[in-house]
């Protein structure tokens, strides 16, 4: 089979385009067939180093596709269903071996392509909103990079609960799908962006900010607060976050700070089934509309990091690997 090896920690050169040999399921454990494999964030944070890694290795945590062959012991799952993950090491392939349990039938109504590039940002859009914070209807909040993977649907799925959204972004087409997703307010980045939003607030600032950009945004963040808000750091899209003195979070206003990650939010099974429950009914039923952004070949996920590092994303990103049946 075809692969992506990270050959080494480093940009987006040490990608390589590999073959090799096609994997086998342990018992408990399924093939499948990628369609398309998720490109996010956490695959170049591993990829630099920043999350630990060991290369050489297959990159990769999410796609979707279709069952190709069963492993011992598996009875819920047939030859030829379609399925997805946002958890299995190795995605950057064109077979992958998924433990059962960790694999989520894919509605008929949802193409392959929206669920293997969104749902690692669906069910993470999920538990900012139910596990790490909790904005109720009326309260205002602040999304960075809004019109990203996860700000657009986060946005989206926060307005349609009556939330009202505030959002950054880098540029007017940017701007413009924000506002497409149901912000009811965006603003550019830059020196002034604290203020904008207090004006926006009455000078109370907001309830919530959901920041997965980093060390350009964070200090901002805090500066962009209500008394007893809270400031949910998800990402480092532009570097970590250095140390902070928590005194800080005092002559802010009481903030709360938390650093939450998806894997402790899907951990229990019924919590998963749940939370992907909820993402999939909500694409079935319209409440969410995801934006497949951009489907690069699985010999262009060099360029797939470098778009996505970069900014020059909007919407979801994936690699399109094209080996299910």
């Amino acid at each position: 089979m075809r692969a992506i090896h990270v050959s080494a920690h480093g940009g987006p050169e040490v990608l390589d385009l590999v073959d090799l040999p096609d994997p086998r399921p342990a018992p408990g454990q399924v093939l499948v067939a990628v369609d398309t494999a998720g490109v996010n964030f956490i695959d170049t944070y591993r990829r630099a180093g920043i999350y630990p890694s060991s290369p050489p290795y297959v990159p990769g945590v999410e796609g979707a596709g279709e069952v190709v062959e069963l492993g011992d012991g598996v009875t819920d799952l047939r030859v030829g269903d379609r399925v997805a993950w946002c958890d299995a090491d190795a995605s950057y392939a064109e077979l992958v071996t998924v433990r059962a349990e960790r694999l989520l039938p894919v509605p008929a109504e949802v193409d392959l392509s929206t669920a293997g590039s969104s749902l690692l940002r669906g069910l993470t859009a999920h538990y900012l909103l139910d596990g790490s914070a909790h904005p109720t209807r009326g309260d205002t909040v602040l999304i960075h990079a809004g019109a990203g993977g996860v700000g657009s649907i986060l946005t989206r799925w926060a307005a349609r609960r009556g939330i009202r959204v505030i959002t950054t972004v880098s540029s007017a087409e940017k701007e413009a799908l924000s506002r497409r997703a149901g912000a009811a307010e965006v603003v550019r980045y830059g020196d002034d962006l604290v203020e904008r939003v207090r004006d926006l607030t009455d000078g109370v600032g907001v309830s919530t900010v959901y920041d997965g950009v980093g060390a350009a945004t964070f200090d901002q963040s805090l500066a962009a607060t209500a008394v007893r808000g809270t400031v949910v750091l998800f990402g480092a899209a532009s570097g970590p976050v250095p140390p902070v003195d928590l005194q800080r979070l005092n002559t802010a206003g009481s903030l709360s700070v938390t650093r939450p990650t998806l894997a402790h939010f899907i951990a229990d099974p019924a919590e998963f089934a749940w939370r992907a429950d909820e993402f999939f009914r909500a694409l079935v039923d319209g409440v969410l509309d995801v934006k497949v952004g951009r489907r690069f070949p699985l010999d262009a996920a060099r360029d797939a990091h470098r778009a996505l590092e970069s900014r020059a994303t909007a919407g979801t990103t994936g690699l399109a690997v094209g080996r299910s049946r």
